[in-house]
């Protein structure tokens, strides 16, 4: 049996190609350590799901959970990244992508990421998608929530702290949805607190374009790197403890089915 997810993971990949190689002022980890790269793995559940996607590309590269406007400078953490989520400058003097290049970064992967997500949602038997990133235990410099702790889990359908639409907006899920899902973390994590909706992230521009595209329900999940990382902030190096990964993965499965079971079992 396959349970009917889009999985999808936009910010998994490390990759830097050939147009850009030789533009960057951060070193080869250090870009690791501002993307997601055990996402990949994280919630890689395989043939248990309809359909997933993901990308080699870094989003340091090109974000693909951004909108496509605006472009630099305007935006200093949009599509193309001009500063880090610490304030530190991603391109060398002089070489940050110009138009040309940043047009065809985005037809070469920006583009087919968002085109490829609603050819699988058209052609696979999907009833709710997931968003999957993973997140730093604390907030950086230039992020809402600088210095503050974050919690284990943060769960995103564009809505308040209770799951509900905010006013004057909609919500990418059913609030009593995202709710359920948030118990069942917490019952597996043991913790209240560990498990936050809409805080520090209520989501990207990925659920929010595609859910209004298709109407498809979209939660977004961030998991905290302290579950699987050991954590080297001054040198920005993930050492990813792999067993941990895989333990993790797990977990995250049977929540997400548990999850769903009981959603099929009340339509």
């Amino acid at each position: 049996m396959k349970y009917p997810f889009l999985i999808s993971i936009p910010h998994g990949g490390t990759e830097i190609p050939e147009e850009v190689a030789g533009r960057f002022a951060l070193l080869p980890e250090e870009i690791s350590w501002y993307c997601d790269p055990a996402t990949k793995i994280l919630f890689d559940f395989g043939h248990r799901v309809e359909s997933s996607i993901d990308t080699p590309i870094s989003r340091m590269v090109i974000d693909l959970n951004r909108p496509p406007l605006p472009l630099p400078p305007r935006d200093p953490d949009g599509i193309i990244k001009v500063r880090t989520v610490d304030g530190r400058q991603v391109y060398l003097p002089g070489r940050l992508p110009d138009m040309d290049l940043i047009h065809q970064l985005m037809l070469k992967w920006y583009f087919p990421y968002h085109q490829r997500i609603d050819e699988l949602i058209d052609h696979y038997p999907i009833h709710i998608a997931f968003d999957c990133h993973s997140m730093l235990p604390y907030g950086s410099t230039e992020q809402s929530d600088a210095g503050k702790c974050r919690p284990l889990i943060c769960l995103g359908n564009y809505g308040d702290e209770a799951g509900k639409a905010k006013p004057g907006s909609l919500t990418t899920c059913p609030p009593g949805w995202i709710a359920l899902l948030a118990d069942i973390f917490r019952e597996e994590f043991k913790g209240k607190d560990e498990v936050a909706m809409n805080v520090p992230f209520s989501g990207g521009f990925i659920s929010n374009a595609h859910y209004w595209r298709k109407g498809i329900p979209w939660i977004q999940i961030e998991i905290n790197r302290k579950l699987y990382e050991i954590q080297d902030i001054h040198a920005r190096q993930p050492v990813t403890r792999e067993d941990q990964v895989l333990e993790l993965r797990e977990k995250i499965w049977r929540i997400l089915t548990r999850f769903w079971d009981k959603i099929a079992d009340n339509k």
